[in-house]
């Protein structure tokens, strides 16, 4: 069983031929949604999927021009037990919306907080303010995407116990492995984030991290646990 924690699979060429055959296989997948109307569009094909969840997000990089769709991700929000992708993006290409960015994740938060939710937030550049705020607000069961991070922050954010997403890419980049070495076993989870990313393959990943599947397994079903 493959358990992909982290992609886009409503931004894909075929998406329901995609959740399909992952169905089919056994493998259990997280979609992420950019904004709460694709959410909506979304939700009636993946409903009648065991393995596949669909989860309702607004991104980061579009937060300041979608402000008009907060009202939409609260009425939808009953709707999931996932949330993602939020978070926070002061990478070169997010630098100009940063005070739009944390105005609307705190709005997000706010809405969070206190509810049982599983929340894969996007941290790019921003990890250090996305911690404190997700803090700040006493959000449980986080899932860091692709944390590309400092190192000196990883403690805080297991001690939280949050969780982290990892995809074969980090684990054939050198900053990913150093990376990686400083997450407990227990924290580690698997994505592809495709199709956004050309190193999708989440059994190399595990094979370069040297972690089983049933390793991987049992760290999501406890998170999971956290939910019920």
């Amino acid at each position: 069983m493959i358990i992909d924690t982290h992609c886009h699979f409503d931004m894909m060429s075929q998406p329901e031929a995609y959740i399909r055959q992952k169905e089919q296989a056994g493998d259990i997948v997280l979609g992420m949604t950019n904004l709460p109307s694709h959410f909506e569009m979304g939700l009636p094909h993946v409903k009648r999927y065991k393995h596949i969840r669909l989860a309702l997000g607004l991104h980061p990089l579009l937060a300041s021009e979608n402000k008009n769709e907060l009202p939409l991700f609260d009425s939808l929000l009953d709707q999931t037990s996932y949330i993602g992708e939020i978070g926070l993006d002061f990478s070169k290409e997010g630098l100009s919306t940063k005070e739009d960015q944390i105005s609307t994740l705190r709005k997000l938060l706010e809405k969070l907080e206190g509810r049982k939710k599983i929340i894969s937030v996007h941290s790019r550049k921003a990890e250090k303010e996305l911690f404190d705020l997700l803090c700040e607000y006493n959000i449980n069961n986080v899932i860091f995407h692709w944390y590309s991070g400092p190192i000196d922050l990883i403690p805080s954010i297991i001690s939280k116990g949050y969780y982290f997403s990892i995809n074969e890419a980090m684990t054939i980049s050198k900053n990913g492995r150093t990376i990686i070495k400083e997450i407990p076993r227990s924290r580690i989870l698997t994505e592809s984030d495709a199709p956004f990313n050309n190193k999708v393959d989440i059994k190399e990943a595990q094979i370069n991290m040297q972690i089983t599947e049933n390793e991987v397994k049992n760290n999501f079903m406890e998170l999971l646990s956290k939910i019920k």
